[in-house]
């Protein structure tokens, strides 16, 4: 059996919205601690999120074991209690992704993301038969791409969805507007539910040229910033949106810098102050310094004045 038609399209107007990718907490002797797992997920289902991808780059992916990773997705579909659609991700080698992709579904996940393969050597047409075999191991369930490669055209997005009717999404990792305007279009208007996948800093600037949500590390730590982004770009009012983007420029542009050497940690961090989780995070990754977590908490400081001096003028006082 494969995706029918009322399902594919449910999936395609679940995913237009914020992408939760949850972080995948550790306790100090570097092992996952599960009951920060699930109290990570669930204070998002709480606030509001409605989808969930467990092993995504900010749950650190490439860190876990293929059974954390296994438990991972355990852990979220049944932290979420049916709240949110769960999008495991899956990658690495062929045969590790399509046992990750069959236990996912089998455990009650909706969908899949694909991560962009990491091989060195990588062509069309093997891009085309590693995303299908993925893709036909699970014919029932909602796959998405996660594209960071712009010699993924979008002609070629587009053989993947007439082979494969289950790609339902496409989480465009890159910035370029006209990039991704142009893949867009080439994969065939509306096939797919397009995400910008470089989060709240890239969604304003992809939104006009067809993007219908976006994914969200930041929205472990406040989720109802990167929700007033989405609901902005929604209502067509670009002047709120880009006043979003100036609040969590600072937050997402420490994350990004070097490269990206810090991403997990910046977040990591900010849950620490929160008292939500432990800043751990396994290797390539690293603790922040003072001077960063320094910059952090006076980020945070700005959010909760913020949204102090909202809530005020609202007539209400501090929740």
């Amino acid at each position: 059996m494969s995706l029918d038609q009322g399902s594919a399209s449910r999936l395609k107007s679940a995913l237009a919205t914020v992408v939760a990718i949850p972080v995948t907490p550790f306790d100090e002797a570097g092992e996952v601690d599960w009951d920060a797992h699930a109290r990570v997920v669930r204070r998002l289902t709480d606030g509001g999120v409605t989808v969930l991808t467990p092993n995504g780059n900010t749950g650190e992916f490439y860190s876990l074991t293929p059974e954390e990773a296994r438990r991972a997705a355990e852990s979220a579909i049944k932290a979420a209690d049916g709240r949110a659609e769960v999008m495991a991700g899956v990658g690495l080698d062929t045969v590790t992704a399509t046992r990750a992709a069959r236990h996912a579904a089998g455990a009650g996940a909706s969908m899949v993301m694909i991560h962009q393969p990491v091989h060195p050597y990588i062509s069309a047409e093997g891009w085309l038969a590693y995303h299908q075999a993925i893709a036909d191991a699970v014919p029932e369930t909602g796959v998405v791409l996660y594209i960071r490669d712009a010699r993924i055209s979008g002609a070629l997005i587009g053989r993947l969805g007439e082979s494969c009717p289950n790609v339902i999404g496409v989480k465009y990792g890159m910035r370029d507007p006209v990039s991704f305007a142009a893949a867009a279009r080439d994969a065939g208007q509306g096939r797919f539910t397009w995400l910008a996948g470089l989060a709240e800093l890239a969604a304003p600037g992809l939104w006009p040229a067809g993007a219908r949500g976006f994914t969200s590390g930041l929205v472990n730590v406040a989720p109802a910033i990167p929700a007033a982004m989405l609901d902005a770009l929604r209502r067509g009012d670009f002047a709120a949106a880009m006043a979003t983007w100036d609040l969590v420029r600072p937050f997402e542009e420490l994350r990004g810098a070097d490269a990206s050497a810090d991403n997990v940690s910046v977040v990591k961090e900010a849950l620490a102050q929160l008292g939500v989780c432990g800043r751990a995070v396994r290797p390539p990754s690293r603790l922040l310094g003072e001077a960063a977590r320094a910059q952090i908490a006076g980020i945070l400081a700005g959010w909760n004045a913020q949204r102090a001096g909202e809530t005020r003028n609202q007539g209400g006082g501090v929740p």
